[in-house]
């Protein structure tokens, strides 16, 4: 029996909010009700909105809620030097070239303007006839998905999932206009470096997920397709909008140091998951109700 692994992967864009303490709590609290190893993974290919002390947040917060992993970075001097994503490159890029051989990927110099001022919601693939060479600065690689692309899976949460990936997503992009790989490729790829067993994320990922389903199948990996999935619900604003590091104007500063005590947090976060059990830590709440958070 593979040993039940689980991952926390903040992206260092922002102070860290409520939807994403409450999503570490679950997934620690999933994790240890299974007996698993919980791994830090941070996603910051995306440098140019990495900052310091949004890396320390994320260090600081996991040590104030007494998260602890087994796996991965320890601090952040740690990370820098041995796991930020950067290190990866040549991981990444050996995916995309399985993914050239495999499937149809394609060139694509439209850019978001463009494609919004033409009023197109989804890629209309206007590039995938052009025969743009894949080595053309500034141009993005999509992959061309076929049409009726159905993905299913199972889901802890949302039971039955079906999407048509086609439908939702288009021809998405597996590698950036600055050369780097997209979150599709690079989140996929670490997940099988690290022999994940089971994900934890929000509904607001379903597609994400279902792309990366339908890549490792490209590519033959049954790795991920055993994968387990968890995808909670959101955290929302009291006016419907989802939070978000984009869309906050609150987080000007770490969360932990405005709230009082971690104790707020953990009741917050008993109300989110619909439980009337009162505790003050991880530690406490799982001794309760570690039943709950079996899989």
């Amino acid at each position: 029996m593979k040993l039940f692994r689980s991952r926390i992967a903040p992206t260092p864009s922002g102070y860290l909010h409520r939807g994403n303490l409450f999503n570490f709590l679950l997934t620690a609290l999933i994790t240890r009700s299974n007996s698993g190893e919980l791994r830090l993974r941070i996603d910051d290919m995306d440098a140019q909105r990495s900052r310091p002390q949004y890396l320390h947040d994320i260090f600081d917060t996991l040590n104030w809620l007494e998260i602890s992993w087994q796996q991965g970075p320890k601090n952040v001097s740690e990370h820098i030097q041995f796991f930020t994503q950067s290190n990866r490159l040549q991981l990444y890029e050996s995916f995309l070239r399985q993914l050239i051989e495999r499937a149809e990927v394609y060139a694509c110099t439209c850019s978001r303007k463009e494609l919004s001022e033409e009023g197109h919601a989804l890629y209309p693939g206007t590039c995938r006839l052009k025969q743009i060479p894949l080595n053309t600065p500034q141009a993005a690689w999509r992959i061309h998905l076929p049409e009726g692309t159905i993905v299913r899976w199972l889901d802890k949460a949302q039971g039955k999932v079906e999407l048509n990936l086609s439908q939702l997503m288009g021809d998405f992009i597996i590698r950036r206009k600055d050369g780097l790989p997209a979150y599709q490729v690079v989140s996929l790829v670490d997940d099988l470096l690290y022999g994940t067993t089971f994900i934890v994320r929000g509904v607001d990922l379903l597609q994400s997920t279902a792309a990366q389903l339908w890549l490792s199948q490209v590519v033959q990996n049954p790795d991920f397709v055993h994968t387990g999935f968890y995808h909670h619900p959101l955290l929302m604003h009291a006016d419907g909008e989802k939070l978000s590091k984009s869309v906050s104007a609150n987080y000007s500063k770490p969360l932990h140091a405005t709230e009082a005590s971690t104790q707020a947090i953990i009741s917050s976060f008993c109300s989110w998951l619909g439980h009337t059990t009162k505790a003050k830590s991880i530690d406490e709440l799982l001794g309760k109700q570690s039943s709950l958070f079996r899989v």
